[in-house]
């Protein structure tokens, strides 16, 4: 089963899910005519609390929205993620990951714009937002088959088993083994459970005690594990020049792992990049739709930020961390792991104890996010009263995922990922126009009042 899966994933990302990735995000970069990356700093003011409006229609603000789209983002992806890539395709894998994220910055705009735009209901009246709704209500009936076999694959994409598998790696090889504690099944088993029940506590309560936690969360974990990394680069200068020289190099020579197979480490830095910001794959219009606000290309602007924290940002400083400690050379570990001893190799004694501690926020704020959007692919299918019965099934899948192997897991969320993004693609790229109108009357308004001012 673990081989069959793996060999699925290694198909279903090949040339055609490569060219709607990449191609699309170009075409929605040139579309626009770079419109939203000339509007940073409104995103910003946005992001800020300064165009809220409680009485509009959504649940939680820009801010939280955000905060909850980040969570699920700037998480595992971000620390384990990166080393996977370094590990499977080496240095250049990170170009890569760059230009996948430089093109995902114009996808998340139009997703997220169209999010808000086409936002309908669930079986209590409630405005709900997302893939199916765009596709459904954008789209119209007709194309409903394709909104269900979103939420299907959405549904499984969304199961938070990188995380407690990655979880529980670090807390293995960092925590129990080096005090002498035996491990195995029963010790991943338990850690598992735990796991599940501080998931349990959460997210039963819903898209806003979510928001509120994972808005409470997401800042200062950023900030902790940003100033940590910063510090390991920079106790590296005289690495840091080669490791980026390195990451250019090796994008295009692939010889540091793959022997010159270049094409291998293109598929690998996306497939990363994908993983960790989700740009084209479709989770994030499910936060974004939730958002209070009744203009849909605000909503766009602060989604647009995602793939620059994400992946511009974060996954570039784990990537330089573990690149200039030299640590991707001289061991055999992967995930986790490995970037646990970059942190060690840096900081001696307390290196991996401070990665536990950020890895715990980024991976537990992941968890309070994911089950809220396979809760609402859920509810999309069967109603609302489904909630809890997925919620219950993701709260399983976190034991399960704690004593499988990392390989199968990879595969499973690459596999589901990869069926999500084309539906989502397909339908963000044939409602385009209407983004595009919509971003037209925006900044014209926008302008119009500032002149007023």
């Amino acid at each position: 089963m673990e081989n069959l899966i793996i060999e699925f994933s290694d198909f279903i990302w090949g040339t055609p899910l490569l060219i709607l990735l990449l191609g699309g995000g170009f075409f929605f970069m040139m579309y626009s005519r770079l419109m939203p990356f000339r509007y940073i700093a409104h995103a910003v003011d946005i992001l800020r609390g300064k165009y809220d409006d409680p009485d509009e229609a959504g649940q939680i603000n820009h801010f939280q929205a955000l905060s909850t789209a980040l969570a699920a983002t700037v998480g595992m992806g971000n620390i384990s993620g990166v080393a996977v890539a370094i590990t499977a395709g080496g240095p250049g894998a990170i170009f890569w990951m760059w230009v996948s994220a430089a093109l995902g910055v114009s996808t998340k705009f139009f997703t997220g714009t169209l999010a808000v735009m086409f936002r309908g209901k669930d079986d209590r009246g409630e405005v709900q937002g997302g893939p199916m709704y765009i596709i459904t209500e954008g789209l119209g009936k007709r194309w409903k088959p394709m909104a269900v076999f979103f939420a299907v694959a959405a549904m499984f994409a969304v199961f938070p088993v990188f995380q407690s598998n990655q979880l529980t790696q670090v807390f293995r090889d960092i925590v129990l083994s080096p005090n002498g504690i035996h491990t195995g099944f029963t010790s991943d088993l338990v850690t598992g459970i735990v796991i599940a029940i501080c998931m349990s506590v959460v997210i039963f309560g819903g898209i806003k005690r979510i928001g509120k936690v994972t808005a409470g969360i997401v800042p200062f974990m950023v900030l902790l594990y940003v100033l940590v990394v910063l510090y390991i680069i920079f106790s590296h200068t005289d690495q840091l020049w080669d490791a980026i020289v390195l990451i250019f190099t090796d994008a295009f020579e692939a010889e540091a792992v793959l022997g010159g197979a270049v094409g291998i480490i293109i598929i690998t830095g996306i497939k990363r990049a994908a993983f960790s910001n989700e740009a084209g794959i479709g989770t994030a219009p499910l936060a974004h739709g939730a958002a209070k606000t009744n203009e849909p290309v605000r909503e766009g602007l602060v989604a647009m930020l995602g793939p620059i924290v994400d992946t511009l940002i974060v996954c570039t400083m784990t990537a330089l961390a573990i690149l200039v400690t030299g640590v991707w050379q001289t061991s055999d570990a992967d995930g986790i792991t490995l970037t646990a001893l970059a942190f060690e190799k840096a900081i001696p004694v307390y290196g991996p104890y401070i990665l536990i501690l950020c890895v715990l926020f980024f991976a537990l704020s992941t968890l309070f996010t994911f089950p809220y959007y396979g809760n609402k692919c859920a509810s999309y299918l069967f109603g609302t009263r489904s909630k809890n019965i997925y919620n219950t099934l993701s709260v399983i899948s976190a034991v399960v995922a704690a004593v499988v192997s990392i390989d199968v897991v990879i595969a499973f969320i690459d596999s589901a990922y990869a069926l999500m993004a084309f539906p989502n693609m397909i339908a963000a790229i044939i409602l385009a126009p209407h983004v595009k109108r919509a971003t037209v009357s925006y900044f014209s308004r926008l302008k119009a009042e500032r002149k007023k001012t």
